[in-house]
């Protein structure tokens, strides 16, 4: 009886095991699901710097949208250094990548880098700067020319008909540059307005706006006005103007919302800003990058086509906001982008209720 109970045991415990190989069998075989788990959408963001204050917040909200529609993101910062911007592109070439998104220190001369991605079948972004002459899949950015019209209107507001300005610009190698500052000229000659001078500070180096300041007395005492590429270079114009006991008598003018260009607002040593919601823009475009890489085509109300140089790209061209004092609690504040306590801490005798 012990020994036929062991069998039937023995049996029982062999058919077991059968049912559970058979079952583990299925499992391996069951297709789409398993491929899913086993390959994500693989993304190489290669960054020009963090020096700008709002790079960091495009890396956040990029990677968090771009993770919850399933991609993985490997980010890689150039630091400024155009060759390394080369390596990081060509390391994500080698990994193959799904899509490439990069922020060009110099577009000029990173086309021979995007023409071998392209070649390797890997979709390309550029983002938020346009590098010309080549196919990339997607420009994304904010309107610049609507940028530099927002600057000269603001200093039309205050009264700058006539007057004088110095153009203290970014980075010569940066397309948007140009946009903006077409725009801004061509406002400044509807009204008049003399350009005494205008300058481009390599890599975005914020300290020669500063340097321009100290070494050209004659022509800050003729300025009414300082137009800056972007608010980190206008932190060091006001700073330098403040030595001077000019800060507030000069209109300065900016662009992307730095909280130090908010606080000058409140203060009354900057005119205004141009806000750029970041959020939006890396949104978007973390979806179209995940959309790209699933072989979709691009489509909305706000997808277009612009000339980038010998070939017509598709183009993404966000709005961007004019935030002076009168609207700075609204935009803002009431946004979430800054915090009311910060905005207001050098003056909170002015804080809104």
């Amino acid at each position: 009886m012990r020994l036929t109970k062991r069998r039937i045991g023995c049996l029982l415990l062999f058919l077991c095991l059968l049912f559970l190989q058979g079952g583990c069998g299925k499992q391996e075989s069951s297709g789409k699901e398993d491929i899913g788990e086993e390959k994500k959408i693989q993304i190489g963001m290669s960054f020009d710097s963090f020096v700008i204050e709002r790079w960091q917040r495009d890396r956040d909200v990029f990677v968090s949208v771009a993770k919850e529609l399933g991609a993985e993101v490997n980010v890689q910062n150039a630091n400024g250094v155009v060759k390394e911007q080369k390596k990081q592109i060509d390391y994500f070439i080698e990994k193959g990548m799904d899509v490439i998104v990069i922020i060009a220190i110099d577009p000029s001369a990173l086309q021979d880098s995007v023409k071998k991605a392209k070649d390797a079948g890997i979709k390309v972004v550029s983002y938020d700067r346009l590098i010309d002459d080549v196919d990339v899949d997607l420009y994304i950015s904010f309107d610049n020319e609507m940028v530099g019209t927002m600057m000269g209107q603001a200093l039309v507001t205050e009264g700058i008909d006539e007057g004088y300005v110095v153009m203290l610009g970014g980075s010569p190698t940066d397309n948007n540059v140009p946009m903006v500052e077409n725009a801004f000229k061509r406002e400044m000659t509807k009204h008049r307005v003399t350009i005494l001078d205008s300058i481009h500070a390599d890599n975005w180096r914020a300290e020669e706006a500063a340097a321009y300041i100290y070494a050209n007395p004659e022509k800050i005492a003729l300025a009414d006005a300082i137009m800056c590429g972007n608010d980190d270079l206008a932190t060091q114009a006001v700073r330098a103007l403040a030595e001077r006991r000019r800060a507030g008598d000069v209109l300065v003018v900016g662009q992307d919302a730095d909280l130090a260009a908010c606080q000058r607002i409140v203060e009354g040593t900057q005119v205004m800003t141009v806000y750029k919601p970041v959020e939006r823009l890396a949104t978007r475009a973390a979806e179209a990058a995940v959309a790209l890489a699933n072989g979709e085509k691009l489509s909305g109300e706000d997808v277009t086509l612009i000339d980038s140089g010998a070939y017509r790209v598709p183009y993404i061209g966000l709005e961007p906001i004019s935030v002076d004092r009168g609207n700075i609690d609204e935009v803002i504040i009431g946004s979430g982008f800054h915090l009311k306590e910060d905005v207001y801490l050098n003056v909170p005798e002015k804080m809104p209720k």
